[in-house]
Order: structure tokens, then C-alpha cells, then sequence
């Protein structure tokens, strides 16, 4: 999975996504982060890469052609690239911009894109993008949740970490998501480890029992009782 990162701040993005599950995930091959700075880009010496709204209004707006001119970039790094050449010259790589205009996140939707070979993502920054540059290379908007962000850095990496532990190979076992919460439509069931018993507090016998049947049922009644607590809207779709 190739992720191509659009961003004024690239220094994050590498930062993050060079430690845990998702620096051996870069690491061993399974994930490429390759990080564009818009600001290369800029339109004069002094770096501009924003400037103000017509019409008027708070804030400051990146401007079109930097941003065009990162996106040019990337593709011509594409096209020039062997890896995934077949579906490179016959399907347009995906161009995700993270917005609080954008369709909520979800667990599917995490998995639809981890069944891609690459995407771009593009954060914004200031008052948003100059919407030329949405309307002509985006084709899928996407938010992390109904709030406002300093930029678009922060959602990137959340939407990277959902969708690289789906990747084949980056988590150690593939069947450490399969039980997870949202999964299977439901909240996750609870988890207890040593010591069996703790400030009084023993872990259900079940779980001590051997008797795989009986905890895989514990454990489908746990999580349904527990979307029904905390998430009921989840039983409704």
C-alpha cells in the first residue's frame, strides 16, 4: 500500500508514521509513505503557498497552483514507477482530501481503501483549499469526525493507521482485527490478562474454562451487550 501524502507539513507525517505498528509496517515493506511538500512548490521565493479569500473573510486560503503543481509531481513519480504499472495506467489513482465536509470514516471504509494498491492524500490548511483544486483533482472527501482541525496532518495519519492495519503483513496476526469493534457491526467484547484476579476483581471463569465454545459465545453475547450499553444506534443498521 502506497501512501502519497500532499501536505505543508511532511515532517509530521514522518515523524508519526515512523514508530510502532505502523513504522514496521514502512519498515518491512508493507506500507511506502511518501511525503510531498507543497510548499516545494511555492509560487515565489518567499515560499507563498496561501493567500486571501476574494471577497473577503477571516483567514487565509492555499492557493490553486502549488497544491496542482505537488499533485503534477506525484503523478509523474507514478507514472514513471514499475510497481502496480498495470492498474497505474488503467485506473486514476484515488485523490482523497481530508475535510470536515467529507463522509464520516468508518471501519468500511477503512476497508475499502486498504484494498487499494495506492491513494494521495491532500491536507489542508488556513480556511481550506482554493475549491478549483477540489472540484478538478479530488475525487473523495473524508472526515475523521464533526469538528474543526488546525490542519489536515492529524485526520491523514487516523485514516493511514485504520487502513494500514488492514494491510496484509502489518499486523503480526491477521486475525487480530477480525473480532474488533465495528468489525462485525458491534462494539468489542472485554479483554482481561494476568493476573487472574486483581484488587479483588476476579476474570470471569469462562475465559479460565478451556472450553472454546463456551467463550466464543461469552464473547458474542459481551460484545452485543455492550453495543446495546454504549452504542444502541450500531443495532439499528
Amino acid at each position: 500500500m502506497i501512501f502519497n501524502v500532499l501536505t505543508l507539513f511532511p515532517e509530521m507525517i514522518r515523524e508519526a508514521t515512523s514508530h510502532s505498528i505502523l513504522g514496521r509496517g514502512v519498515r518491512a515493506g508493507h506500507i511506502t509513505v511518501n511525503c510531498v511538500n507543497i510548499r516545494d512548490f511555492a509560487i515565489n521565493k518567499h515560499g507563498q503557498v496561501d493567500d486571501s479569500p476574494y471577497g473577503g473573510g477571516a483567514g487565509m486560503v492555499m492557493m490553486a497552483p502549488p497544491v496542482f503543481d505537488a499533485y503534477e509531481h506525484v503523478l509523474a513519480g507514478i507514472r514513471a514507477s514499475s510497481v502496480h504499472a498495470d492498474l497505474r495506467i488503467n485506473t486514476p489513482v484515488p485523490v482523497i482530501y481530508l475535510s470536515p465536509q467529507g463522509r464520516v470514516l468508518t471501519q468500511k471504509i477503512a476497508e475499502e481503501i486498504a484494498a487499494l494498491p495506492e491513494i494521495i492524500l491532500l491536507c489542508g490548511h488556513y480556511e481550506g483549499i482554493d475549491e478549483r483544486v477540489i472540484e478538478d483533482i479530488v475525487t473523495d472527501e473524508i472526515s475523521i469526525g464533526d469538528y474543526v482541525l488546525t490542519g489536515g496532518e492529524p485526520a491523514a495519519l487516523v485514516l493511514m493507521d485504520a487502513v494500514s492495519r488492514l494491510v496484509p503483513g502489518v499486523l503480526g496476526k491477521p486475525e487480530s482485527f477480525k473480532d474488533e469493534s465495528f468489525s462485525e457491526g458491534l462494539l468489542e467484547y472485554p479483554h482481561y490478562t494476568r493476573p487472574p484476579v486483581f484488587r479483588g476483581k476476579a476474570v470471569p471463569e469462562v475465559l479460565l474454562s478451556g472450553h472454546h465454545g463456551q467463550i466464543a459465545a461469552w464473547r458474542r453475547e459481551q460484545a452485543r451487550a455492550r453495543t446495546a450499553a454504549k452504542r444502541p444506534d450500531l443495532l439499528d443498521l
